[in-house]
């Protein structure tokens, strides 16, 4: 990794580019620096450029954010008195490890690489356009960035929301949603995607914070598109957050307030005050977008974003030069950590020649042997996760709390402990302290686990000689109105993990090899794109389609929303699918049976009809579930019973052809049919964009048409916004609807007459148009059956469920198996083939390292307490156990490669034959006494 460093030239081609680097002095050896903290709270203070004065105090010498990687300071010279004036250094003799040094100079570097992936990020929106809502004039005036910086523990208000004008707390705060996105007058006529999601997420953060606090958004249209994105709306309306459908006009002071002038779609002119204004400010182009660009020579699209194509959504217009995140568009974390693995297997693709060569592997130190014989002596680290558990539980109570317990020889508090620093003092202390066992009490194990077991191995510990607490989840999170209680229950979980830990011993790492090859669910345009890019790895593949040909939906789609031909992409996909050497293409099939465990998957595949029928066994390493979707066709609108009336599918599909009516002169269409609350629940995020692509062609086909849009939110988020705007400008009438009054349609004779209230002209409206389109939502295809074989988690949908929504995307519980596509959740084809290929990226990892790592806390079996019943067996979800002869009786055997350490098999032998590792009854037992015994002392102290 290269920090502080800029990019200035680009020469050769795909496989052997130079890149020159031009590295800037930090100032400070990032090597000696101990981020002690010392020089900065001499350095003198700096006000920044900053709008709001509140936020604009800083240090010449700081490290970024609390978890900035890496975590050590550096000098901004732009404001370090002595680079600009020769004066203070005051730093140099209070560093008491010698890293500051002035002498640094800039320094070229040019670096041979293979492939280039540009993710520069995205810029800010300027001040300038922020104006009109009196930004830079009121210091309760905020963007949504520093309103998120001001909730953090590291904040100018440790975490508490105050307004900076005089240090009140707020009792009512308005969020201005749009802001410097969807607006002609600053150029980004986009939408940024992001926007309404972390104003409610931030708006639920308050609420945490002041149950009491009043708060507004104001909003044009609510663009919750993700999956499950429109439960986070609907709780926040159930806590009593406002949603006001308006257009903000200016914010001025008034007396002690802020006065909000709006306009409602009604007409109406209306004032309200608030304490505080957050403004929810788009994403903007990186500022150095056009200098990439030169450098580089890719084309930029006319909002300076990188430019790709619908069916390549990853590749610029360079060969080999690829893009990731925010520069190819507004998106957020979830879609950015996915179009990064899919922008790491093109880039692989290209230096696939060259891999392995120039790799260096990581070494840990030997590790420490640690034997019942030893002194137990455990360190407990105490997690403040900035606010998220300080809040609410008294850290620095339980941390001494836990200084009183038996076998503690160590104990601390941190503001954040999963930050690179506090990794390094955690690493550090193990050390010089002589830990052999560690406990950090802070937030979900299911996310931060590994990231401590990893610190334990660099200080030489086996990562299994840790407990892990979780007092943000179980304690903070669920008792935030009850401070006393959740810090009482936090000594009790950290007081029953040390109990364990005393009485935990290091478990062996396994590894087992990995059968090269991959098994593909779907042979539709996700498992297509799947297939080819494990296939460029060099990996075989197994492509498993249910119907009598590949190509999925894309079969029925006919153009793009940017106008591409779907045909001419379908054959050549297809076209590449059959002709590579290492996809064997199985259609009419079915997965009928499934076992093993990553790295040794075998699988039945069950192909033909009739009497043709057949199965065939397929061993395997991983698998990719791309079994994708379908429309839903709700029992209502109409909709089969009138010819009147057809989804935006069956509309694409008359536009395509060459009836002269395919066109008619007055439409309706009504959005979210059956969607949002209805029979789905959720946005289907496709049918907007759907919607514009059909409107546009038909008033190319007709330009006539009157064409009237029946909407809840129109969410054409990221550039279909401009098609939004183009149908507009070309006369189409989009009128909103409230849930509860939905637009009825019925069958007067031949004819179809649509009732629905107009809430613009406030009035009931009867049409009978010549055709009626619903935007019908997306379901999942087959996941019931499927997630029981593959014992695979599916949400209240029936979408399957990923890892971690934001860490792992595009990966499943069950190690080894992948999701991507319609499988997951609804998004467009160019969305569907990032997730293809990201999916694809993370399967062929094993393939590519040829053998992965068990997790050690896997069932064993004492085979002399083991009575051969079989229980264990008939019980494992995972088909982790199975029976063996020893001599003449049969005893059970952990398959340690399948076993998810459920504990189920354990709970229900008879003989307590089996143990989990690192949850022995012993360490069980422990747990429940070092309770019990606390509670009675604690009765006996009363």
């Amino acid at each position: 990794m290269v920090t502080n460093a800029d990019f200035l030239a680009l020469d050769g081609k795909p496989g052997n580019f130079t890149a020159k680097l031009n590295i800037r002095p930090r100032y400070i050896d990032a090597d000696a620096c101990t981020a002690c903290g010392l020089c900065t709270q001499y350095c003198p203070k700096h006000h920044s450029d900053a709008y709001n004065e509140g936020l604009s105090i800083t240090r010449p010498i700081h490290i970024d954010y609390a978890q900035a990687v890496p975590a050590t300071y550096y000098i901004d010279p732009s404001s370090c008195m002595f680079l600009q004036h020769d004066t203070c250094q005051i730093c140099v003799p209070v560093c008491q490890s010698h890293a500051i040094n002035f002498n640094q100079k800039p320094e070229s570097r040019d670096l041979k690489v293979g492939a280039v992936i540009l993710s520069p990020g995205f810029g800010k929106i300027a001040p300038e356009t922020l104006e009109k809502y009196s930004y830079g004039k009121h210091p309760d005036i905020v963007t949504a960035y520093e309103y998120e910086r001001m909730t953090t523990a590291s904040g100018p208000f440790l975490g508490e929301i105050k307004c900076f004008s005089d240090g009140r707390h707020p009792k009512s705060m308005a969020f201005i949603q749009c802001v410097g996105s969807r607006d002609l007058g600053c150029d980004n006529g986009y939408c940024s995607s992001v926007c309404c999601m972390y104003a409610i997420k931030e708006a639920l953060v308050t609420k945490e914070h002041d149950p009491e606090v009043d708060i507004t958004i104001y909003y044009m249209d609510i663009r919750t598109q993700g999956k499950d994105f429109d439960a986070a709306r609907e709780r926040a309306e159930a806590i009593g957050i406002k949603f006001v459908r308006a257009k903000v006009a200016d914010v001025t002071p008034w007396e002690n307030h802020l006065k909000l002038t709006y306009s409602t779609l009604d007409g109406q002119h209306k004032f309200d005050s608030h304490d505080m204004v957050i403004l929810s400010v788009g994403l903007e182009s990186p500022k150095d977008a056009q200098k990439i660009s030169d450098i580089t020579g890719i084309e930029l699209n006319k909002y300076d974003f990188c430019k790709t194509e619908t069916f390549a959504p990853l590749e610029t217009s360079q060969d080999g030069i690829v893009v990731a995140g925010a520069f190819q568009g507004p998106k957020d974390i979830p879609e950015s950590v996915t179009q990064s693995s899919g922008a790491a297997i093109l880039a692989s693709t290209v230096m696939k020649k060259q891999r392995g060569k120039g790799t260096v592997n990581k070494e840990y130190p030997d590790e420490l042997s640690v034997t019942d014989d030893d002194e137990v002596r455990i360190g407990v680290f105490v997690c403040h996760c900035g606010i998220n558990i300080s809040s609410v539980v008294d850290c620095p109570d339980v941390a001494k709390d836990a200084g009183t317990m038996e076998n503690v020889t160590y104990y601390t508090e941190n503001l954040y402990s999963c930050s690179q620093d506090a990794q390094e003092q955690i690493k550090n202390t193990i050390k010089k302290e002589k830990l052999n066992r560690v406990v950090i009490a802070a937030c979900s194990p299911r996310t931060h686990e590994p990231l401590f077991q990893e610190t334990l191995k660099d200080a030489g510990l086996n990562r299994n000689l840790f407990e892990m607490v979780n007092i943000r989840d179980q304690c903070s999170w669920v008792h935030a109105n009850e401070p006393v209680a959740a810090t009482a229950k936090s000594k009790d979980l950290v007081r029953m993990a040390v109990s364990k830990a005393a009485r935990i011993q290091p478990l062996p790492e396994q590894t087992v090899p990995v059968i090269p090859k991959a098994l593909i669910l779907g042979g539709g345009v996700a498992g297509m794109t799947a297939a080819l890019s494990i296939a460029d790895q060099g990996f075989h593949s197994v492509l498993v389609e249910q119907s009598s040909g590949i190509g999925g939906n894309l079969q029925n789609l006919k153009n793009t929303l940017a106008g591409d031909t779907v045909v001419n992409h379908l054959k050549t996909l297809t076209a590449k699918v059959k002709k590579s050497s290492n996809i064997d293409v199985v259609t009419d099939a079915r997965l009928a049976q499934t076992s093993g465990f990553i790295g040794n998957f075998s699988s039945v595949i069950e192909s033909g009809k009739g009497t043709s029928k057949k199965e065939q066994t397929y061993d395997h390493g991983v698998i990719v579930v791309a079994t994708g979707g379908h429309e839903h066709r709700p029992d209502k609108y109409q909709l089969g019973k009138s010819k009147k009336v057809m989804t935006q599918q069956e509309l694409e599909t008359k536009l395509a052809g060459r009836a002269k009516n395919r066109a008619p002169d007055s439409i309706v269409m009504i959005q979210c049919a059956g969607s949002r609350g209805d029979d789905l629940t959720y946005c289907s995020k496709v049918c907007c964009n759907h919607a514009m692509k059909n409107i546009l062609k038909i008033k190319e086909i007709n330009p006539e048409s009157q064409i009237i849009v029946l909407y809840r939110d129109i969410r054409t988020y990221g550039f279909a916004e401009d098609a939004y705007l183009e149908a507009r400008k070309k006369g189409v009438i989009f009128i909103p609807y409230d849930v509860d009054r939905k637009p009825e349609v019925s069958s007067k004779g031949t004819k179809v007459q649509v009732d629905f209230f107009d809430s613009i002209m406030q009035e009931d409206v009867s049409m009978t148009p010549d055709l009626v389109v619903l935007s019908v939502g997306i379901v999942p295809d087959g996941t019931e059956e499927l997630s029981k074989m593959l014992k695979l988690p599916v949400n209240a949908n029936g979408f399957f469920l990923e890892a971690h929504v934001k860490l792992r995307p595009v990966e499943a519980a069950v190690d080894g198996i992948y999701i991507c596509g319609l499988a997951h959740a609804p998004k467009p084809v160019e969305e569907t083939i990032v997730q293809a290929q990201a999916a694809a990226a993370k399967a062929s990892m094993p393939l590519v390292n040829g053998y992965v790592t068990v997790d050690p806390i896997v069932s064993s079996v004492e085979e002399d307490k083991c009575i051969g019943c079989g229980i264990c067996v008939s019980l494992c979800p995972y088909g982790a156990i199975q029976m063996k002869k020893v001599g003449k009786k049969k005893k059970a055997e952990t398959v340690s490669a399948s076993c998810k350490a459920c504990g189920i098999c354990a709970s229900h032998c008879p003989t307590f034959a089996i143990s989990m590792g690192g949850f022995t009854n012993e360490q069980l037992i422990s747990q429940i006494e070092a309770f019990g015994n606390n509670k009675v002392e604690e009765k006996v102290n009363a």
